[in-house]
């Protein structure tokens, strides 16, 4: 064979490999997604569950399928997914799997706006999801626009993050501590991450941006990619530079802010989805945004079932996600401290 020919068959060789892998990602999250809608106080078969999915009345399962427990479980593969994808994104676009929205504060902007309206301005429903969504967008542009000094720099970005994470941590300490009992439950909602209250509401904005923001992010792939091996070398081959920058955190920012206004931040599922998905595909190639959305919403869905049925009492999917995010982010500092602050 000759050279030309070796290279095209490793091409289609990791192209077969990558495909193989996003179909097993993908049957696996649809397998959870059923599991979760059969499994309950009462169980209810597959021709049932499907039923319901089509419209068709099952008696019990019209209202507990339809109405409980498939919001909740479209919640947590949506939410999941647009924490993947924009917790990759993230490392990415910085070249550090500890540059994630979890990590630089952006989840943070999301969780101090929502306790303050709660506990301070005594908001409720619509209306605190509305303003942890801007609290996610105010956070992300103060974390961008205090790294822009002398040009743009990720490693001053991610310490300038970091900053700002532990000081509205220091909020949403202060402002719980002032907080009446009453008021407690529900701010706590928005440090863990919760899918304890699904509705069609909740779920149908998420569906709508997930279904607008990722394939326009996903035709940036390529040029995320380049911006990842340096702005001089992405400049050279084409990239526009500061405009795909732009693009693709603000569309990050979007996903990662109107899944937390629907969930509450739910712990490290941006941080440990795009490492994830790159061990998984290592030798498939490609972009890594796909594979750490499918990747996210696995992990949500899985976290959820834990949640509710594996541990003696029923708990926030964001504690299952935070005891498993914790010695992972032990893993990657030692890792990173170790390969240079690579995937």
């Amino acid at each position: 064979m000759t050279t030309v020919e070796v290279v095209k068959a490793g091409r289609r060789a990791r192209s077969r490999r990558r495909a193989l892998l996003l179909a097993a990602l993908i049957a696996l999250v649809v397998i959870v997604f059923f599991v979760s809608l059969m499994v309950g106080q009462r169980f209810y078969p597959l021709g049932d569950v499907i039923d319901v999915i089509l419209g068709r009345p099952v008696s019990g399962g019209s209202f507990t399928v339809g109405e409980l427990r498939l919001p909740r479980a479209c919640m947590a593969v949506l939410s999941g997914f647009a924490f993947g994808f924009a917790g990759v994104t993230f490392q990415t676009l910085l070249r550090n799997p500890l540059a994630s929205p979890d990590i630089i504060g952006i989840s943070w902007g999301a969780s101090a706006a929502a306790v303050v309206a709660i506990v301070i301005f005594g908001l409720t429903g619509t209306s605190v999801s509305v303003v942890a969504l801007l609290g996610a967008l105010v956070a992300a542009a103060a974390v961008y626009g205090l790294s822009m000094n002398s040009g743009f720099s990720a490693t001053r970005l991610i310490l300038i993050g970091i900053g700002i994470a532990a000081m509205l941590s220091s909020v949403v300490s202060y402002v719980l501590a002032r907080a009446a009992d009453w008021d407690i439950a529900n701010a706590l909602l928005w440090i863990t991450g919760s899918l304890a209250e699904p509705d069609w509401g909740k779920v149908t904005p998420l569906a709508v941006v997930v279904a607008v923001v990722a394939p326009i992010m996903l035709t940036r792939s390529r040029d995320m990619n380049m911006l990842s091996l340096g702005d001089d070398a992405a400049a050279g081959m084409g990239v526009r530079v500061e405009g795909t920058r732009v693009l693709v955190i603000v569309g990050a920012v979007i996903l990662l802010g109107f899944a937390t206004a629907g969930t509450g931040p739910i712990s490290f599922v941006a941080f440990m989805s795009g490492p994830i998905a790159m061990r998984l595909f290592t030798r498939a190639g490609g972009s890594m945004l796909l594979p750490a959305g499918l990747v996210g919403a696995l992990l949500v869905s899985c976290a959820d079932l834990v949640a509710q049925f594996a541990l003696p009492h029923r708990y926030p999917v964001g504690v299952v996600t935070g005891v498993l995010g914790a010695p992972f982010l032990i893993y990657l500092l030692i890792r990173v401290n170790r390969s240079g602050g690579t995937l």
